[in-house]
């Protein structure tokens, strides 16, 4: 709590500084020191325990006693801070002159915690203008409810299905191994966009319009409209405060693609600070960069379309799931050789049967 309560009085101290700065250059400064601390708060709080530990492995051969816990909320309050400073920074919203609307801004509990990522130039003028009436209660309701039920029947139960089938993949077979792959992928997309659901629900009960975050990832035919539907406000950030900023597609085929390897790579390591997020960020960087310069030329039907991105995304997702590179491999080599266990077993048959309805549901 001091925390963001700190981070926030940074913020709300700065953009009044960027606002009233004479000078491209004092602008940018106020900005670049703004960034600059939120930046240093995430590393600190989020990565400093994982790089002691592996500087430590490299030069000690030991594991560091470093352990650092890490603040509820933290990517999602840091990253609206640094948009709220970035609008006012592009003039697309003006500071708060009031410390307690910068703090509303950022401690809003319907979206703290899992987002979805509330730009400050969208929900200024609700700040101080908005109103309340039964209509809206009424849809939030709603709307919360199906988020409410999107995560405890759903997603609990795909989520304790993955649990128990990612530690023993050693000894599971092909099928076991992509239910479990399957389960993780329901398990994701429910338990986010549940959360995102209650979210816009308890924002709409207050007066407060949220964008989506989520427009049914797994509809789409091709990896790059996977990421238009999937945490539609992380990916809408790295594109216009991060993708954009570098030069975007303006500055050659080169730029580009550097442009879009650091994004990819911020993206894995806002995630966690693992190597299997670094990983799961590389493989969507080198994925969409083949969609964009070599099967952006070839015309694939919706079905193989459809078909080959939820392959690649259900590896992703196993990728991300797993607690260390050693884990993905193998539960990724299991996926397509089942060594003892063969092709199907007892254990697969279980969760097919138990879980039939939900899977059909």
């Amino acid at each position: 709590v001091f925390l963001m309560l700190f981070s926030i009085l940074i913020g709300w101290h700065l953009a009044l500084r960027i606002q009233s700065a004479d000078g491209g250059k004092k602008r940018k400064a106020w900005l670049s020191l703004g960034i600059g601390i939120y930046v240093g708060i995430f590393f600190v709080f989020k990565y400093l325990t994982f790089a002691a530990e592996q500087i430590f492995l490299v030069l000690y051969n030991r594991h560091s006693n470093l352990r650092i816990a890490l603040p509820i909320g933290i990517s999602f309050f840091l990253f609206q801070l640094m948009s709220y400073l970035f609008d006012v920074y592009y003039q697309k919203a003006s500071a708060q002159k009031n410390p307690l609307n910068v703090g509303l801004y950022i401690s809003l509990f319907p979206q703290l915690i899992a987002g979805p990522i509330v730009r400050y130039a969208d929900i200024e003028e609700q700040i101080e203008h908005r109103e309340e009436s039964f209509g809206l209660l009424s849809k939030g309701l709603l709307r919360f409810s199906l988020g409410l039920g999107k995560k405890v029947l759903l997603a609990d139960y795909f989520g304790s299905m993955a649990d128990l089938i990612f530690p023993s993949i050693e000894s599971a077979s092909v099928a076991t191994a992509w239910i479990g792959a399957c389960a993780y992928t329901l398990q994701i997309f429910f338990d986010f966009s549940g959360y995102s659901d209650m979210a816009i629900g308890l924002g709409q009960m207050f007066g407060f319009q949220f964008s989506e975050n989520f427009r049914y990832p797994y509809i789409s035919k091709s990896v790059t409209e996977f990421w238009r539907r999937w945490h539609i406000s992380l990916s809408a950030w790295f594109r216009d405060y991060v993708y954009i900023p570098l030069g975007g597609n303006r500055r050659g085929t080169k730029r580009q693609i550097l442009n879009l390897f650091i994004v990819w790579l911020l993206t894995g390591m806002w995630h966690g600070a693992n190597w299997t997020f670094l990983l799961w960020g590389l493989l969507y960087f080198f994925v969409l960069l083949s969609e964009k310069f070599i099967l952006s030329r070839i015309r694939i039907p919706a079905l193989l379309g459809h078909i080959y991105t939820l392959f690649i995304v259900n590896i992703a997702w196993v990728i991300f799931r797993s607690d260390s590179l050693s884990q993905a491999v193998r539960f990724i080599g299991r996926m397509f050789y089942g060594k003892e266990a063969g092709l199907f077993d007892a254990t697969a048959v279980y969760y097919l049967k138990s879980a039939k309805w939900l899977f059909l549901a």
